[in-house]
């Protein structure tokens, strides 16, 4: 007769495996391609070359740095995605595919909200970027595309738990 054992890896945060902090740390970084190329091919330049780069005092264009502060965002927002759905409100829809897509065209807006209009433009003026959007970033088609690419990261990402978790 056989016996086999499960284990179930957790850290200090909750209840949260091994296994969904890895999901979200690659979903991040597979969201974060997607957009990425949207970022290089559809959104209007400099984006992925001076921007990103700009945040952390590089001068562009750069786009291999772009591309790699891009993914290392990708990463902190796939694990950042992981703590939130921790939250009562969230932890059962995060587990099922229909909430999973709610919850990430929800988390695509936030992010758009806080990071791409609040957070970015007083960034990139703190580090004297002069090429700093106004605060809000508000802008047409801008503010839209950046909304889309932020929604096709997140929803990859929420899936990806959603099974993984289920």
């Amino acid at each position: 007769m056989s016996t086999e054992t499960q284990t179930q890896s957790t850290t200090g945060i909750g209840q949260i495996t091994t296994n969904q902090w890895a999901v979200g740390a690659v979903g991040g970084f597979v969201g974060s391609v997607i957009f990425g190329l949207m970022m290089q091919y559809i959104m209007p330049p400099p984006m992925l070359e001076v921007v990103l780069p700009a945040m952390y005092g590089i001068e562009g264009p750069a786009l291999m740095t772009g591309w790699a502060v891009h993914q290392f965002h990708g990463v902190v927002l796939g694990l950042a995605y992981v703590a939130l759905v921790q939250l009562n409100p969230f932890k059962r829809a995060a587990r099922t595919l229909p909430g999973a897509l709610g919850l990430g065209v929800g988390y695509g807006v936030v992010t758009t909200l806080v990071l791409a209009v609040l957070v970015m433009p007083l960034w990139l003026s703190v580090v004297g970027f002069a090429g700093a959007p106004p605060f809000p970033n508000i802008a047409i088609p801008g503010t839209i595309l950046s909304l889309v690419g932020h929604i096709v990261f997140a929803v990859p990402l929420a899936i990806a738990y959603a099974v993984v978790s289920d």
